[in-house]
């Protein structure tokens, strides 16, 4: 599922990492979030609002890094089990949801998501941030469909255009980086039975949403 190289960039950027949710509210960093972390903003709101209501669902976060999205689910009531292959960002959100109160309502797991076996079901699985660095996603996307009881939502950062290109060479000397186009997104998904897909362009992302719920739209892209 990841190289090595990917796992040893993760254990080492997680301070890094975690501070972006929690910069101050300067003029460098309005601009900085406006140009290059849009993306990043959008989907979590869009995460939060697609697993409404979330009380007594159970979610799981896959590559759920500093614990941001788990612990703002389980504020909201529901049953959150985060799993990352980077000790230091589990170590970070173990942390964080004792600091909110909340220990008792998330589970965080170090490890590789394929090994996870859990003895229940989930309602909704969160996946952001993680196809960026997948370098065979169809086995992935399986898994992750099988184990989503209503829905799952899953970022794809977009190919082409310049934050792209600024995206590559920032990352030429970290680790793989994977990027897609709406065709292949739809390439990959299009074999899934029994679902609806929808894809939603967002700043330098695709948002998608896959539905086990036969009351949601049969698959489409649709502009934010």
């Amino acid at each position: 599922m990841n190289s090595a190289q990917t796992r040893v960039f993760f254990d080492e950027y997680a301070n890094q990492f975690n501070a972006i949710y929690s910069n101050r509210n300067t003029i460098v960093n309005r601009v900085i979030n406006s140009r290059f972390r849009k993306s990043m903003e959008l989907r979590y709101w869009k995460t939060l609002e697609g697993c409404t209501p979330a009380r007594g669902m159970r979610v799981l976060d896959l590559g759920c890094g500093p614990g941001h999205y788990s612990i703002a689910l389980a504020r909201q009531g529901a049953e959150a089990v985060g799993i990352d292959f980077a000790e230091s960002m589990i170590a970070l959100a173990r942390e964080q949801a004792r600091t909110a109160g909340l220990a008792d309502h998330c589970e965080f797991i170090a490890g590789d998501f394929y090994s996870l076996k859990p003895e229940r079901a989930f309602d909704f699985v969160v996946v952001m941030g993680v196809m960026d660095y997948i370098d065979d996603p169809k086995p992935l996307l399986a898994k992750i469909i099988s184990m989503a009881d209503k829905r799952a939502f899953i970022s794809f950062p977009q190919a082409g255009g310049i934050l792209a290109w600024q995206r590559r060479l920032r990352y030429r000397s970290r680790c793989p980086l994977y990027l897609y186009s709406e065709a292949q997104i739809q390439e990959l998904l299009s074999g899934t039975a029994d679902v609806s897909v929808k894809i939603e362009p967002i700043a330098r992302d695709f948002f998608v949403t896959i539905s086990k719920e036969p009351t949601d739209r049969p698959q489409q892209s649709q502009m934010p």
